[in-house]
């Protein structure tokens, strides 16, 4: 039996209903209910302002119902909201772990090497997801504890591709960061050597642009009828609608441990995808995933016709693919949670 209060305050984006989008902590969250935690959530208000004022009225009036905070922590505006929250939890004298997030959290910390500093050592513990995040914020806290982010492996039916059909799969938001545009030059390329490919491209959209100009340049590009957008993707018909296709792209300019990677990889899809933040960190190039240069539409087209036509290849990219990402389980990722709880 713990002899500690099971009692936390989970500070982040809780947008899904609002947005379709499900973040990390929602599963985290979820998962620390099952096993038996009072958890307090903050916040699914969309406005950014509504949402800082949320999480900020939610620390202060639920200040006698949790024993432990924990805020994920991104770059840019998003940081500034971190630090206040964290104030105001340090003045009420309560123990707080940081866990960050986001595949451009170090170039921010390169910018204000001071403000992450101070944050960073003004809480009980610091948690990274990945060894990327892990060995680049180590210079602004040198005892931060490497621990994954998980996903329920049992949810993913694993279907081996041993003969990949020419069906590409994307799924990621609709946003810049993640370079959507690149999938329809990928798409253009390859048709313009072998017609028959198809794409699904799964995702809410973001409100900057990119998924008009994905359409437009499909357009232009002659292969709008090879291309279907799917919209938003329910988390829990995730695993069945990446089994549409066999071969997932990830086309991302910043990147840290992208979880629909690992859902497709969970499912035994062939993943290729560009080798930038922590992706290499992660993959394995040649072995678990085909890594290649970032906005470079011809090394992702040759790469997916490695797959398609190298005897063995994909074969073995989607077994060790499954390999690699049952080390995230959450049976697995738990303990080590468990462990910080308790120690704290």
């Amino acid at each position: 039996m713990q002899k500690y209060d099971k009692s936390i305050l989970i500070v982040g984006n809780f947008l899904s209903a609002s947005l379709g989008t499900r973040s990390v902590c929602e599963d985290f969250s979820e998962r620390l209910v099952e096993a038996g935690w009072n958890v307090i959530t903050t916040s699914s208000k969309l406005g950014r302002m509504e949402r800082i004022l949320d999480m900020l009225g939610t620390v202060w009036s639920a200040r006698y119902q949790y024993s432990l905070a924990s805020i994920d922590i991104f770059s840019g505006l998003a940081f500034i909201w971190a630090e206040v929250i964290c104030f105001v939890l340090k003045q009420m004298g309560k123990p707080y772990i940081l866990i960050l997030h986001g595949g451009n959290l170090p170039e921010f910390s390169r910018r204000w090497p001071g403000r992450v500093s101070r944050l960073l050592l003004s809480a009980t513990r610091v948690v990274a997801p990945s060894k990327y995040l892990l060995d680049n914020m180590k210079p602004y806290r040198s005892d931060i504890v490497l621990i994954p982010n998980p996903i329920d492996i049992a949810k993913y039916s694993f279907h081996p591709r041993n003969s990949p059909r020419p069906i590409l799969i994307w799924l990621r938001a609709f946003h810049n960061i993640y370079n959507p545009s690149l999938t329809v030059f990928v798409m253009a390329l390859l048709n313009s050597m072998s017609p028959g490919f198809r794409l699904l491209m799964g995702g809410g959209d973001k409100g900057d642009g990119s998924f008009q100009r994905a359409r437009r340049q499909a357009e232009l590009s002659g292969i709008s009828h090879q291309i279907i957008f799917s919209g938003k993707i329910p988390n829990k018909d995730v695993p069945d609608w990446l089994h549409n296709g066999d071969i997932f792209i990830n086309t991302t300019n910043y990147d840290n441990t992208p979880v629909s990677v690992l859902e497709a990889m969970a499912c035994g899809l062939c993943v290729v995808s560009t080798n930038v933040g922590g992706i290499p960190f992660l993959l394995h190039d040649g072995k678990d995933a085909l890594l290649v240069p970032p906005n470079d539409p011809t090394a992702m087209a040759a790469a997916i016709r490695r797959i398609l036509t190298e005897p063995g290849l994909a074969l073995a990219l989607s077994l060790n693919g499954r390999k690699l990402v049952e080390q995230f389980d959450w049976h697995k990722i738990y303990p080590v949670w468990e462990d910080l709880f308790n120690n704290i």
